[in-house]
């Protein structure tokens, strides 16, 4: 095959791979948000402590995480089509990637969550600070670096998802390197394929490695000035923690 005619192919295919990743990045971001958080904060000492909604949660997330992903795509054949109509195609393809995404990046998003000073959270509280009020100025922006890191390897893995996503027709550079590369012994296309990969991969990489840094640098996880900005506009508040300081 000459390079005008595997050029539009590779075109293609990489349009779809990132339309698919795209949209499925997007809704397991936010189904796994609140349910990393809600995790955090049903768990034991948590805000809103409830020993068996987390257990059942944590169970939920689990089993979703372990299964593989493969297998995820055909168990859902029913639902998908329900969805969307098909279960062929990379508007299909977005709805088990998607699923199989959410639980990966919620333990993502715990994990997060969890590193974040309890000291912020309880001078929060002391001011009156409700749980909305800690998880919005408190918990999401002082995870923010770890949160773009854990968004960061959910579109790496949601890439090599996609790439198994074609191999039952949904499109994308995976299904270029299976019915080409693997089943027409287009070996050349092939490793095309494998080095686009590569370098989108590394790409993607690289922006989330450089955005989580920045954040960090410009005041993720540092001391009294966050707390001061947090509490802006409630002066009794501020002037109390400023004696604890």
């Amino acid at each position: 095959m000459t390079w005008s005619e595997m050029q539009p192919l590779l075109s293609q295919a990489c349009w779809d791979t990132l339309y698919m990743v795209g949209w499925s990045t997007l809704i397991a971001v936010v189904g796994g948000l609140p349910l990393g958080i809600l995790l955090v904060l049903t768990d034991r000492g948590g805000l809103l402590q409830n020993v068996l909604a987390n257990k059942v949660i944590g169970q939920v997330v689990n089993i979703a995480r372990s299964m593989p992903f493969i297998i995820l795509m055909v168990a859902l054949m029913t639902f998908t089509r329900w969805i969307t109509g098909t279960t062929i195609g990379r508007e299909a393809a977005i709805v088990p990637l998607a699923i199989g995404a959410i639980p990966f990046f919620a333990r993502l998003v715990e994990t997060a969550v969890r590193e974040v000073d309890g000291g912020l959270v309880e001078a929060v509280q002391s001011m009156g600070g409700n749980t909305w009020t800690i998880v919005r100025k408190v918990l999401v922006p002082e995870a923010l670096p770890s949160l773009i890191a854990s968004t960061t390897t959910t579109i790496v893995a949601l890439i090599g998802y996609s790439a198994m996503a074609g191999t039952v027709g949904a499109g994308g550079l995976g299904d270029i390197a299976i019915r080409y590369g693997y089943q027409r012994f287009e070996t050349e296309l092939m490793w095309i394929t494998v080095a686009i990969l590569a370098v989108v991969i590394s790409v993607i990489q690289f922006a989330g490695d450089f955005a989580a840094r920045s954040l960090h640098s410009r005041g993720g996880r540092s001391g009294p000035a966050p707390k001061l900005r947090l509490l802006k506009g409630e002066e009794p508040a501020a002037a109390d923690v400023g004696k604890v300081a």
